[in-house]
């Protein structure tokens, strides 16, 4: 999975959420990195439920990486994994608990005026890192699941070629 070429899945988000979810791109880029947040939270939650939740681990890794893509892109990060591989991400539902509680932190911090990108860069990385090792651990294929997700989003907006 270390082969992924984050540059390319970066523009490829940018280009996905232009026409999937303008409504977003549209909001102040704080507005967005809040949305991000709670997108977070709620994958957290999905983890936390276990059996219980309908949505599979290949779904929330795919939607979290989605996340963790536009989230990059709302902060001018360029994405890579060598950055982090000097602090060792697991693969567990606390790592990613404590990466996304970093990246609430920032979100909360904007309301403040108190310094944020830092903390949120560093935490999106470790959201990144977590997901990768997280589908390598359960042999997810994070590609294939990416193209599928982005078909069925892209497949909601009222103007898409198959509904006109």
């Amino acid at each position: 999975m270390r082969e992924l070429n984050f540059k390319d899945l970066q523009v490829a988000q940018q280009y996905h959420d232009m026409h999937n979810h303008l409504e977003i791109l549209s909001l102040h880029k704080m507005e967005r990195m809040k949305h991000y947040g709670l997108h977070y939270a709620k994958y957290v939650g999905r983890l936390a439920r276990g059996v219980k939740e309908q949505k599979t681990l290949k779904a929330t890794l795919v939607d979290t990486l989605l996340i963790t893509l536009s989230a990059a892109n709302a902060l001018n990060q360029r994405l890579n994994l060598d950055s982090n591989l000097d602090s060792p991400v697991g693969a567990d539902i606390l790592t990613f608990a404590d990466a996304v509680g970093r990246f609430a932190d920032a979100c909360e911090k904007i309301d403040h005026l108190e310094s944020f990108r830092e903390i949120a860069l560093a935490a999106n990385s470790d959201i990144l890192e977590w997901v990768v090792r997280c589908a390598e651990v359960n042999e997810i294929d994070l590609m294939a699941g990416l193209k599928e997700r982005r078909d069925i989003l892209a497949h909601r907006q009222a103007y898409h070629p198959e509904k006109i």
